[in-house]
């Protein structure tokens, strides 16, 4: 009998050893995960969805709920630290029976427990985290995908309980103005009755903070470049038909920039023939599409530069920026003798527009009057018009069909290359607008 009892508690004692082993591993790989999902970039996550391993999948469904990750995390957490003291206190009386005084137990718990669960709970794995973040999210994304599998429904409850208390308790009043209320506020602060201009100028300071570059710069597609082995006088054709100061300069593509070029630089050099242009190359200036404006402005002030090359996560060129595209958000339209009216848009009447498929969704709201925020749920990555009738149609359109949205009718009126290249937007009124 003494002998099978024996056996018993050593392979009991093995098992529970076993087990907390296996905790200490998932409490690890569970913390890990919090630091490391949550301090993932743009960049990152706009990698991880050009991958195709299951991890990278499983890791951007998690992405797409954070509110369901963060609580199955603290859930999936608070329950392995719980098991993790039951079985070592069950380990510690298997081991030493009543022999172990109550408080030299506790003792030992408090501290051995507690060093553990700090060293491999949170210190440990999240020091390992913030260095390896995309890697450690990858590891844990299997885990953690299970761990949402399991503690599903209790997540769920929790996220709804916490929703319906933020939107009883703790909504704090919005600030959300109809354009009435905007324009009135104006008046009273400026003491006048409040001009069109004046009020998209104080809506431009407004939003200034919040405008990224990839917002408002002119795309690769609209990108007037010149290429590096071109002659001196290709190189002048070139800046004459663009009507540009500045233009970059590219090597084979528009990946590879050179540089750039100030077409006043060719001033002392327009009675010859040629010439090594090459000489007159300025370094470009490269911005991340992700920049928000503000910043950038900062720093074409303090650099006194006018012009930056913007570049995507993997170093791609995705179109360019001007100081001048940066004031149009504050000021408007900025006109000069080489604007073309109607260049992207042609005005049928107060409810029907043409526009090119590359005009940018601000300029397209800004030209029907419509808050730049109007398509900001459905838009999704797209920055053009043509962008976001293929995020509304979740499909390639067929030419003349028509893609609804509200009260916005999208009817593709050209189709060029598996290009859209003209759309036809219709406003239609809104039913309060029928109501006195």
């Amino acid at each position: 009998m003494q002998a099978s009892t024996g056996a018993f508690s050593v392979s009991s004692t093995t098992i529970l050893i076993i087990l907390i082993l296996v905790l200490l591993l998932l409490t690890a790989i569970v913390a890990g995960a919090e630091t490391a999902f949550f301090t993932l970039s743009a960049k990152d996550i706009n990698y991880l969805k050009t991958k195709d391993q299951v991890s990278s999948r499983q890791a951007i469904q998690l992405l797409d709920q954070p509110k369901m990750l963060l609580t199955t995390i603290l859930v999936s957490n608070t329950f392995i630290n719980i098991a993790i003291i039951i079985a070592t206190n069950v380990l510690l009386s298997g081991m030493f029976g009543e022999d172990l005084h109550p408080m030299v137990s506790f003792l030992l718990q408090a501290i051995v427990v507690t060093f553990l669960l700090v060293l491999f709970g949170e210190v440990l794995p999240k020091v390992y985290a913030t260095q390896n973040n995309m890697r450690m999210a990858l590891f844990s994304a299997p885990v953690l995908k299970t761990m949402s599998g399991i503690f599903g429904p209790l997540s769920r409850m929790l996220v709804s309980s916490s929703s319906y208390i933020e939107d009883k308790i703790g909504q704090k009043p919005g600030y959300n103005l109809t354009t009435e209320d905007f324009e009135q506020t104006i008046e009273l602060t400026v003491g006048h009755a409040a001009t069109r201009d004046e009020v998209n100028i104080f809506k431009g300071i407004l939003k200034f903070s919040s405008i990224t570059v990839r917002q408002i710069m002119h795309t690769r597609l609209d990108v007037q470049g010149v290429p590096f082995d071109a002659n001196f006088k290709e190189v002048q054709r070139i800046a004459i038909d663009a009507g540009y100061s500045r233009m970059p300069v590219y090597d084979k593509s528009l990946d590879r920039i050179k540089g750039m070029i100030h077409t006043k630089d060719f001033i002392p050099y327009a009675d010859q023939d040629d010439m090594d242009w090459h000489a007159l190359l300025r370094p470009a200036y490269f911005v991340h599409e992700n920049k928000y404006i503000e910043d950038l402005l900062k720093e074409f002030q303090q650099k006194r530069i006018h012009f930056a090359v913007v570049v995507d996560e993997f170093g791609g060129t995705s179109g360019i920026i001007t100081l001048e595209d940066i004031m149009e958000e504050i000021i408007g339209d900025i006109k000069d003798e080489f604007d073309e009216e109607d260049l992207h848009f042609k005005k049928l009447d107060d409810e029907n527009y043409i526009f090119e498929g590359k005009t940018l969704i601000n300029d397209v709201c800004r030209i029907i009057a419509e808050p730049p925020e109007t398509f900001e749920n459905v838009r999704g990555e797209s920055d053009s018009l043509a962008g976001l009738v293929l995020e509304i149609s979740g499909k390639f359109p067929s030419m003349n069909e028509t893609v609804t949205f509200e009260n916005f009718d999208f009817t593709v009126l050209e189709i060029e290359k598996m290009r859209i290249k003209k759309i036809k937007v219709t406003v239609n009124p809104n039913d309060e607008d029928f109501v006195d």
